[in-house]
């Protein structure tokens, strides 16, 4: 059978990859045989801890904001700080405490709620971290961080309705966080609506155009719509930003793969698993292209 007469099968490639990952990421790959099998990742990379500087997490800055809450042990809004800092550095127990403390001084401090959902989340606390969300949006309805927090929880328990509403309430709030938007495109991929998805992936590579996400996701839709050009494209892109993201790599192996360039798809195949040797589709796209050679 003819690469021109592969078939798309977006959720199979989800589940492989699910199953494989470490950390959040997106990839497209060829598995079971003849069949042409692309998806999105089951989690995004932008959320995986909180966004601050990595020199908030530095025991110097840490000791700083100690000094300041020393200073003033009343204001929730050094707690808070302090407590981003501590889960930037992976200190979530410290980090949750301090979440504790800014919520106790001032129980309508939505941020603080937003921010310990996401160490709950970091935690593997799920529920807890749905919880927390849900107190931010009841104290401000507004927030468009918890609704894209909360719906990033919803896509990942597979309630994609959910997380597509939250994603679309974030979105009508005129945020300018590119995650709703890239998270909105994973759903769209999910559904097999591929022009919706290259459309908010778009977006949020004209929000965030140094993050190699977006460019991974709309090349995968680009595959299934067969449009291996522009695919390829942004694979490289990918690849440019950050050389060390595996599916990347693998991504741009597919594209190799199903242009009949073996020795090249094996290199990039390689690459991938070198990055990370449990990467399962990689290792699969290896095999496959050394069996036909």
């Amino acid at each position: 059978m003819t690469f021109a007469a592969m078939t798309a099968d977006v959720s199979a490639i989800r589940e492989a990859h699910r199953r494989h990952q470490r950390r959040p990421k997106l990839a497209a790959m060829l598995i079971l045989g003849s069949a042409l099998l692309l998806a999105g990742c089951q989690t995004d990379n932008s959320e995986s801890m909180i966004r601050v500087e990595r020199a908030q997490g530095s025991e110097e800055n840490i000791a700083s904001l100690s000094s300041v809450i020393a200073s003033n042990p009343s204001d929730p809004e050094g707690y808070n700080v302090r407590g981003s800092a501590y889960g930037r550095a992976g200190e979530f127990r410290r980090a949750l405490a301090d979440f504790d403390k800014a919520i106790e001084l001032n129980p309508r401090f939505f941020q603080a709620y937003a921010n310990r959902a996401l160490v709950q989340r970091n935690m593997g606390n799920q529920q807890a971290a749905v919880g927390d969300y849900n107190a931010a949006l009841q104290i401000n309805p507004n927030y468009d961080v918890a609704y894209i927090g909360r719906g990033n929880l919803y896509r990942q328990a597979g309630q994609l309705d959910a997380a597509f509403n939250d994603f679309n309430k974030a979105i009508q709030l005129d945020t300018s966080d590119p995650r709703a938007y890239h998270n909105r495109g994973l759903i769209y991929q999910a559904r097999n609506e591929h022009g919706q998805a290259i459309e908010d992936f778009s977006t949020a590579i004209s929000l965030s155009p140094s993050s190699p996400e977006p460019y991974n996701g709309r090349g995968i839709s680009y595959v299934a719509q067969g449009d291996d050009d522009n695919a390829f494209s942004d694979f490289n892109t990918a690849i440019n930003l950050n050389g060390k993201v595996a599916e990347s790599w693998a991504n741009q192996a597919l594209i190799y793969e199903r242009r009949g360039e073996k020795a090249k798809a094996s290199k990039s195949y390689s690459h991938a698993l070198s990055l990370d040797p449990k990467y399962e589709p990689a290792r699969a796209g290896l095999a496959r292209v050394k069996s036909v050679s």
